[in-house]
């Protein structure tokens, strides 16, 4: 299909060489031949009239031109796509085949995601669910499309964005059973004085977790011992040391029936964490997605 003289399917072709800035990795990814990405790159050029991709060194380097296009392609793209799936028959759980995509955290997968899990094979034996791990750029994969939820905390949600909390939480310390520097309270004193145990993402551990955001927002420095990447492993860090840790109260009752742990209120009341799930505007019709958001707030809700 043209438009305005342009075939609207090197679009397509073009978004992906914007995003990867290499004629080889895109048409790997567009399963196509290099000398067919090549000659979409070469339309789209005599197109536009611009270079659009430059090498420099050993690199491909976006045109002006080019930069200014990548954000209205890939918006156009998104919305064809978000309205073909919005015009296809009503979303009907019991005979779709679709393939869902989340970016979580451990700790989501195991509160929330992993007791929903047995209701939707029931009611959609046919559907998959893809769970990713969070990054230090979580936003680039929603906005360019590639996932169809982000579920995080309501202070990392963006504006411009639906998003719908899904469920709440609290935070609890724990310990190891046979810790002897810790009793059945804790002071603040020694709360900061004691090693923790606490979780940061990202390569570089530039986003920290809701605790550790809390406690620094308050102005309060935590002793941190072990830096972990992960929520679920937490627990097993605390064991068998005098460390502790603050976590959510969830996941704390997951562990706790498993491991030699106990649980004690921290010195310093925390606001409860709500966990929002997040999409891109364009699928807010998308009746899959409301339906997928539906059974994951019952099974947070022990439905």
């Amino acid at each position: 299909m043209h438009f305005n003289r342009l075939d609207l399917n090197l679009l397509v072709a073009l978004n992906v060489l914007l995003e990867e800035k290499n004629v080889t990795r895109a048409g790997e990814r567009l399963h196509l031949s290099q000398s067919t990405m090549s000659s979409a790159l070469a339309r789209l050029r005599d197109y536009f009239q611009d270079d659009l991709l430059v090498p420099v060194g050993r690199r491909m380097t976006p045109t002006p031109l080019a930069e200014g296009l990548v954000l209205p392609v890939r918006e156009i793209l998104l919305k064809v796509e978000a309205t073909v799936v919005t015009a296809q028959q009503a979303f009907d759980p019991a005979t779709s085949t679709r393939h869902f995509k989340l970016l979580v955290s451990d700790y989501v997968v195991s509160v929330l995601i992993n007791p929903a899990l047995p209701r939707l094979q029931r009611e959609a034996p046919g559907i998959t669910i893809e769970c990713l791990t969070h990054t230090e750029s979580p936003w680039d994969a929603l906005q360019k499309g590639d996932i169809d939820l982000l579920i995080l905390p309501t202070q990392y949600t963006h504006e411009g964005h639906p998003s719908e909390v899904l469920f709440e939480d609290t935070h609890t310390c724990i310990a190891w059973q046979d810790n002897p520097l810790v009793g059945d309270t804790l002071s603040l004193d020694q709360y900061l004085e004691l090693g923790h145990v606490s979780v940061n993402f990202g390569v570089t551990g530039r986003v920290p977790a809701y605790d550790e955001w809390f406690f620094r927002t308050i102005g309060h420095a935590r002793k941190a011992e072990v830096v972990l990447a992960a929520f679920t492993a937490v627990p097993f860090a605390v064991v068998g040391t005098t460390r502790i840790a603050t976590i959510h109260k969830r996941l704390a009752d997951l562990y706790v029936r498993h491991l030699p742990l106990k649980c004690v209120a921290p010195p310093i009341d925390i606001p409860p964490l709500a966990e929002a799930a997040v999409w891109l505007k364009y699928r807010d019709q998308d009746a899959g997605l409301a339906w997928l958001r539906r059974m994951l707030k019952d099974a947070a809700n022990g439905r």
